[in-house]
C-alpha cells in the first residue's frame, strides 16, 4: 500500500524559508546595532546574506551606512566594504521589518535600580515585530535574559498578529557568546546554543546559525538555552567571587594571592584558574546572575550562593579603596587632595568598553573621599559623568611628568600596550590590582598588590 504524505501550507512555508536561508537569499534584519548586533550583522553579510540593521540611535544608523566603525570586534575595512556595496544597511524605520525573512533581536537587557530585570527593550522590539509580522518569518532573540522570556513574553506579543508559531512564523532563542577583545574565539568559531519553540522552529533556527557558525548546539526549548547563558556567566561570577574572597583572606594572612593561584593552576585536573581583581565588569558577569536570582524567587527558591558571590564582587571595590588609603598613610599622605592616577578604566584589558567597569565604582569612591583624581586609558578617551562623579573626564597622556606628579598610581585595567616597568621606574607608589607588574624586578618596594 502506498502512503501519500500530505504537504500542508505550514510545511510549504517552513520549506520555503529554509531554502531561502540555505541559499543565502533570506533578508536578515538585526534589531540593535551595539556590541552584539553589529558584529552579528557583519558576519551574516560577509557570507552573502542581505542584512538590514535596525536601531533607534540615529547616529549609529548613519555611521553604519557610512562604513564608520564603532565596535572593536568589527574590522573596519570589512564594514566599509559591506556598506559601500549595500550588503549591510541600517535604518530607523521599523516598518521595513516586513521585508525581512529573519529578524534577530540584539537589544540591551540591563537591571533596574532594585536589581530586577529590565526587559523593556526586548518588549519594545517584540511590539515592533508584531506590527509587521507576516507568514514565513523567523524571529530569534539573542539578548541575555531570564529563562522563560521567549515563550512567556515574546511569544504572546507576536501572537497578537493572529499568526501561529511553528506554522506561519517561527521563534527561537540563541544566546550571544561574544567575548570582546578575544582574538582566538570569535563569532564564527564559538559554539552557538539554540532552542526553538517547536521542532520546526528549532530546525529553521539551526539552519540559520549553521550558515555562519562552525558548531551549533540544539537544546530542547528556548528556556534551556536561556538558562544555559545565565549559568555560564553565573559560573564565572561565583568562581571570581571565590578567588576574590581568598584574596581578602590572603591579605589578612600576609600571603601572596597571585602565588597561590598560579601554584594551584599547575594541577592538570580538578581546577580551572580564575584570578582576583578589583571587581567584575561588562554586561554579563555583574548582571546575568541577577536575572537568574529574580526568576528563582518566582519558584520560592533563593539562590544564596549566587547572591553571596555578587556581594563579594562588590565588596572588593571597597577593599581596593582601603588599600589606597593605607598605602598613602604609609607615606604620610591622606587620600583627601592626594593626586591619584588610575591606569585603565575599561572593564577588561585591551577593549574600549566601560560598561559596569569596577574602575567607575572605585573612582567614584575615591572622588567622594576627596582625591584629586585623573586617569589614563588609550582605549577610553572620555568618561562621561557617572554615579558619584558628576564631571566628565578625559584620559591624560601617560608621561614621566604625569607619573612623577602622582601621589599614587592605581592599576585597575592591565592594558597590554603599557610598559609597566617604566611606570614603576617613574612613579613613587603603585597599587596593582591585576598583577600587571609581576615581571618588574627593579623598584618592587614601591609596589603594593591586592
Amino acid at each position: 500500500m502506498i502512503v501519500q504524505q500530505v504537504i500542508t501550507a505550514a510545511d510549504r512555508i517552513a520549506a520555503a524559508l529554509k531554502e531561502k536561508i540555505e541559499g543565502h537569499q533570506a533578508q536578515i534584519g538585526v534589531i540593535g546595532l551595539g556590541y552584539v548586533g553589529l558584529p552579528l550583522a557583519v558576519e551574516k553579510a560577509k557570507v552573502g546574506f542581505p542584512v538590514l540593521g535596525f536601531d533607534i540611535n540615529a547616529q549609529r544608523v548613519a555611521r553604519v551606512n557610512a562604513g564608520d566603525n564603532y565596535i572593536g570586534d568589527v574590522k573596519t575595512p570589512e564594514l566599509q566594504e559591506l556598506a559601500a556595496r549595500g550588503a549591510l544597511q541600517a535604518t530607523e524605520d521599523f516598518s521595513r521589518l516586513v521585508a525581512c525573512d529573519v529578524v534577530i533581536i540584539c537589544v540591551p537587557t540591563p537591571l533596574t535600580a532594585t536589581r530586577d530585570p529590565d526587559i523593556s527593550y526586548i518588549e519594545s522590539a517584540a511590539h515592533q515585530i508584531a506590527s509587521y509580522l507576516r507568514p514565513g518569518q523567523l524571529v530569534t532573540l539573542e539578548s541575555t535574559t531570564y529563562p522563560g522570556t521567549t515563550q512567556e513574553v515574546i511569544l504572546p506579543l507576536l501572537e497578537t498578529s493572529n499568526l501561529q508559531v511553528g506554522k506561519e512564523f517561527f521563534l527561537a532563542f540563541s544566546p550571544e557568546r561574544v567575548d570582546p577583545g578575544n582574538k582566538r574565539f570569535t563569532t564564527k568559531n564559538t559554539s552557538k546554543v539554540v532552542g526553538g519553540v517547536t521542532p520546526v522552529c528549532l530546525e529553521i533556527a539551526y539552519t540559520l546559525y549553521s550558515q555562519t557558525i562552525l558548531n551549533v548546539v540544539p537544546v530542547s526549548c528556548p528556556a534551556a538555552a536561556e538558562l544555559t547563558k545565565v549559568f555560564e556567566n553565573t559560573y564565572r561570577a561565583v568562581n571570581i567571587a571565590l578567588v576574590n574572597e581568598l584574596m581578602l583572606l590572603c591579605d589578612r594572612m600576609g600571603i601572596d594571592i597571585w602565588e597561590v593561584v598560579e601554584a594551584a593552576g599547575t594541577k592538570p585536573f580538578g581546577i580551572q584558574t580564575f584570578y582576583p581583581g578589583p571587581g567584575v565588569g561588562g554586561h554579563c558577569i555583574p548582571i546575568d546572575p541577577f536575572y537568574l536570582t529574580w526568576k528563582a524567587r518566582q519558584y520560592d527558591f533563593h539562590t544564596r550562593f549566587i547572591e553571596l558571590a555578587g556581594e563579594i564582587n562588590v565588596e572588593v571595590s571597597y577593599y581596593v579603596v582601603n588599600k589606597v588609603v593605607k598605602a598613602l598613610n604609609q607615606v604620610n599622605k591622606s587620600l583627601k587632595d592626594a593626586q591619584v592616577l588610575v591606569l585603565g578604566v575599561a572593564y577588561k584589558k585591551d577593549i574600549d568598553d566601560v560598561r559596569e567597569s569596577p574602575a567607575l565604582k572605585i573612582m567614584a569612591q575615591l572622588w567622594q573621599e576627596g582625591a584629586d583624581l585623573s586617569y589614563h586609558d588609550a582605549h577610553i578617551p572620555v568618561i562621561e559623568a557617572h554615579g558619584g562623579v558628576p564631571a566628565r573626564g578625559e584620559s591624560r597622556p601617560l608621561t614621566a611628568a604625569t607619573l612623577r606628579q602622582s601621589d599614587c598610581v592605581l592599576i585597575i585595567t592591565d592594558h597590554s600596550q603599557i610598559d609597566y616597568a617604566w611606570v614603576v621606574s617613574e612613579a613613587s607608589l603603585i597599587i596593582d590590582t591585576r598583577n600587571a607588574t609581576k615581571e618588574v624586578t627593579s623598584g618592587r618596594e614601591k609596589i603594593i598588590k591586592i
